[in-house]
């Protein structure tokens, strides 16, 4: 888990970086460093002054000045810190330093009206906006490895669990398909949520209620989320209840508990006893310091650990909307955004690395299906003989027959040969052909292509950065 230290916090919002502000990052990491922090705040502050020249609240040339002065060089990181050591207030060291690359009669319009949590909730709000997009095309490239391995294991047989216990066949790429149909799901989510994330710039004032920001505040701040790319602000004061965050925290967490729950079953899959799949280790790598025929796992274990750690830091972000008042909020809630936006990054590339690397083993999930002795297939002896004795007959009979086998060893096929009334209604050669595994799938094919089709045609109006 990502920590930042707390004598490195006063800085963290304040250091300015080479980056400049019209460049979208194209990491999450670099989407939560300080340089693009300020780099953000640098374009609110731009376009909160187009905003109010446009709606005549300050000069024309204000506006233009503080535009053209917004880039990283305004705001360098010595002078922040050297400024931040005086006053001890973030914002108001940022203006400071900010207003030496103005003329006079520009630096007494800049920041007019506004307070700090304006400017820095919405600054976090564009962190969280690019954070989303870039997660989302994260998840796409995932969607497409999942469906490399669905279309390549789509007729490959293996064993169908329930409650830790063989149940039915199904295929490999069945399995997989699941996980597709969520990763696109998560897309999904997190689309609808950019929708209310781009509506939360907000420019309200103190609090909230445009008091110091003039009669022409609402059209002002209108403006000031189109001239961020974004959409018509939210009407309400939202700052106390802080639940776009929560959602978006809560929404990473739901992504967590997914890919953890790939992560523990293929880490289960490729137990030796099981043996059905194997992360692909470089031949360099030590899986073990005394025990050398150990491949321990590694990315699977990192992402049941993610499904622990995200969750809890979203439980965190989402216990910030117990809020007193107006203007409870500290900035503290922001440094677990941050640490939250990272680590769900983290996550989605060892999740990444752990599918490219996956290897199928189709021969153990064959001997896997014949593990049982035939029993998987009791259902289908079902079916098959409710036409000649009844359903009820048949379930009772085959039902005693599995009873009796836990305690005799005996096979599928054995017991069935052995009752004059099965033999006699099926005769051996279609009780054989009922015996074959691999021809008992169901849908389980059909099943991968619809998914797959159903993906491939989301994935044309998918928002994205790259």
């Amino acid at each position: 888990m990502r920590r930042f230290p707390i004598a490195l916090f006063a800085l963290f919002l304040l250091a300015a970086g080479p980056a400049a502000a019209a460049e979208a990052p194209d990491t999450v990491d670099a989407t939560f460093t300080d340089a693009q922090l300020n780099a953000y705040v640098l374009d609110i502050e731009a376009a909160l002054a187009r905003a109010q020249a446009a709606e005549g609240v300050i000069p024309q040339s204000a506006a233009d000045a503080i535009s053209a002065a917004a880039v990283p060089e305004s705001v360098p990181a010595d002078a922040l810190a050297a400024e931040y050591d005086i006053v001890r207030h973030r914002m108001v060291a940022f203006i400071h330093v900010f207003s030496r690359s103005l003329p006079p009669d520009a630096a007494d319009y800049l920041h007019f009206g506004a307070t700090t949590v304006d400017i820095y909730d919405t600054a976090r709000m564009l962190q969280v906006r690019q954070s989303i997009l870039l997660l989302i095309d994260d998840l796409r490239d995932l969607e497409l490895q999942l469906i490399d391995l669905a279309e390549a294991h789509r007729d490959t047989p293996m064993i169908g669990r329930t409650l830790g216990q063989h149940a039915l066949p199904i295929t490999f790429g069945k399995k997989v398909s699941g996980w597709i149909g969520e990763n696109r799901r998560h897309i999904d989510r997190l689309t609808d949520l950019l929708d209310r994330v781009e509506r939360s710039a907000i420019m309200k004032g103190a609090v909230g209620s445009y008091v110091g920001l003039g009669e022409r505040a609402q059209a002002v701040e209108r403006r000031f989320g189109t001239e961020l790319g974004l959409g018509e602000p939210y009407a309400d004061d939202w700052h106390a209840s802080r639940d776009v965050f929560a959602e978006y925290a809560t929404t990473l967490g739901l992504i967590a508990r997914f890919y953890g729950r790939v992560g523990q079953e293929i880490f289960l899959l490729q137990s030796t006893d099981i043996g059905e799949v194997v992360e692909r280790r470089r031949s360099t790598a030590v899986g073990s310091s005394t025990m050398p025929h150990k491949n321990n796992p590694s990315q699977s274990e990192a992402l049941v650990q993610y499904s622990r750690t995200i969750p809890a830091l979203a439980g965190v972000v989402a216990d910030d909307m117990m809020n007193m008042f107006e203007r409870d909020n500290t900035s503290r809630p922001n440094r677990v955004v941050a640490e939250i936006s990272v680590e769900s990054e983290d996550m989605l590339a060892a999740a990444s690395r752990l599918i490219s690397r996956l290897e199928v083993n189709p021969d153990a999930m064959r001997r896997n299906l014949d593990r049982s002795n035939g029993w998987i297939l009791s259902q289908r002896f079902v079916f098959a003989l409710a036409p000649h004795i009844g359903r009820a007959e048949a379930e009772e009979r085959i039902r005693d027959m599995a009873h009796a086998a836990r305690g005799s060893g005996a096979t599928l096929r054995e017991a069935v040969m052995a009752d004059d009334t099965v033999r006699q209604a099926l005769g051996e050669a279609e009780i054989d052909a009922l015996l074959d595994p691999t021809t008992y799938l169901g849908l389980a094919a059909e099943q991968v292509d619809a998914v797959i089709a159903d993906a491939r045609a989301a994935r044309e109006t998918d928002p994205g950065v790259r």
